[in-house]
């Protein structure tokens, strides 16, 4: 728990089940741009991230700006690596995010990456998932794949 390789990974009081996926340097990418997140495991196997949209996320048509639901899907991978296998989310590289958009993301409500592992071998991992907002996960904004690369053991 705390800070692991850069990552703050602990429980959020505000948020009972839920833990902090925030980076330790607040100057990168995520805290910079995406904000504050939230991940856990859900009781049928996948992790789930969080983020909170809100103007500075949005496009023209006040939806989630495409970039921001590719982000959340790209750190979702990692926070699924760290949160079911236990795996060093900073060392490990994104080789491919496969995205297919299928709605529009709303600001103002939680946005959610829904991750499964669907495989892991001694060097990569294999997810899928979706990006989904609303009770019940009713709305799809999103499906995608990824492959990442665990770090080299030195």
């Amino acid at each position: 728990m705390g800070e692991t390789r850069g990552f703050i990974y602990e429980p959020d009081p505000a948020n009972p089940g839920w833990f902090k996926w925030e980076l330790a340097d607040t100057t990168r990418f995520n805290a910079q741009t995406m904000g504050s997140m939230l991940v856990r495991a859900d009781a049928d196997g996948r992790c789930r991230l969080r983020m909170f949209p809100e103007r500075k996320h949005s496009n023209l048509l006040d939806m989630v700006h495409g970039a921001v639901t590719l982000a959340l899907m790209d750190i979702s991978l990692f926070a699924a690596m760290r949160t079911l296998l236990d795996g060093d989310a900073a060392g490990s590289v994104t080789l491919e995010l496969s995205s297919q958009f299928i709605g529009a993301g709303k600001l103002g409500a939680p946005l959610d990456a829904v991750i499964e592992v669907m495989r892991e071998t001694g060097k990569l991992v294999f997810m899928r998932g979706t990006v989904v907002q609303g009770d019940g996960d009713s709305h799809l904004v999103a499906s995608f794949s990824g492959i990442v690369r665990k770090p080299s053991r030195k």
